[in-house]
């Protein structure tokens, strides 16, 4: 109310039509958004029953765990699936932040033969579609490496993206050169420099990226779906497909299985929003 005293009453009617309308759009837009995630909580709280029979209410009757005893008795693997995703998202999130870390710290403050060629064949690789380059790592990591069904398989192309090291070089790259020269000065090494000034230093990036990197992780269907046919080396993202049938599907079960997965990444979110905040501006200002 304090924010607009000094207008007149004409003009005060139409800032708060103007915020009201505002509000409203903005609330449809947050119902609309969080809608799918009501609608998956209350469905995993329905019977196991199969879809042909299941309510679709969007209201909460009758509430029950049942669909989630079902999600972890009907496969001997369902806390193995999760136990894989967890082993897949932890290794890929380490990986990416210490390669992807130390990468961009080489591009962005040291000088060596081809560093624009290679920094622009990396910008040049975020172009290219993800679902593009899935045909060629496939054909590498079953029928050259025969790696299928292994964990090798499921990390190995996502050990460090392109969108992370580019990431890092610019937030690094806005870091002042003197720390790095009085550092140098003072005989610290290579290596030593990276750990003990440039990581610390770069908290807040190294924080996006394990935080995106896992959630990326996690979420991935389309990857570990290709190299994994044994049960027991899904993830819980896979592993939900399990309950879809060609005649049917055990929706509650299916949605309490996705509830499950969703979990880990609620926690993620909340815990450490402020620095999902700090992502979207990271190295977008220099100096």
């Amino acid at each position: 109310m304090a924010l607009y005293k000094n207008y007149s009453k004409k003009e005060k009617k139409k800032r708060y039509l103007r915020d009201g309308i505002i509000m409203l759009v903005l609330l449809l837009l947050a119902i609309t958004t969080l809608f799918p995630i009501y609608y998956m909580i209350i469905s995993s709280f329905g019977e196991p029953v199969e879809a042909g029979a299941a309510s679709y209410s969007i209201l909460l009757r009758n509430p029950t765990l049942n669909s989630y005893k079902f999600f972890f008795d009907y496969s001997k693997y369902s806390y193995r699936w999760i136990m894989n995703s967890f082993i897949v998202a932890g290794v890929v999130t380490v990986t990416n932040v210490l390669f992807a870390t130390t990468a961009g710290y080489a591009f962005a403050k040291l000088r060596f033969a081809g560093n624009k060629v290679i920094f622009f064949i990396i910008l040049v690789a975020m172009m290219i579609p993800y679902q593009v380059t899935q045909v060629p790592l496939y054909i590498l990591v079953v029928n050259v490496l025969k790696v299928k069904d292994t964990y090798f398989a499921l990390v190995a192309p996502s050990l460090v993206t392109a969108y992370n090291i580019f990431l890092a070089k610019q937030f690094i790259g806005s870091l002042p050169s003197e720390i790095i020269e009085a550092a140098k000065i003072e005989g610290c090494s290579q290596p030593k420099l990276l750990v003990k000034i440039i990581m610390p230093l770069s908290k807040t990036v190294m924080a996006v990226m394990a935080i995106t990197t896992f959630m990326g992780s996690w979420n991935t269907f389309f990857w570990p779906f290709l190299v994994t046919s044994e049960e027991k080396m899904q993830t819980i993202q896979v592993g939900l497909k399990n309950f879809s049938f060609a005649n049917t599907t055990y929706f509650a079960p299916m949605m309490a299985g996705a509830t499950v997965s969703a979990l880990p990444m609620f926690i993620l979110f909340f815990s450490l929003q402020k620095y999902f905040l700090e992502g979207v501006t990271v190295g977008a200002v220099k100096g």
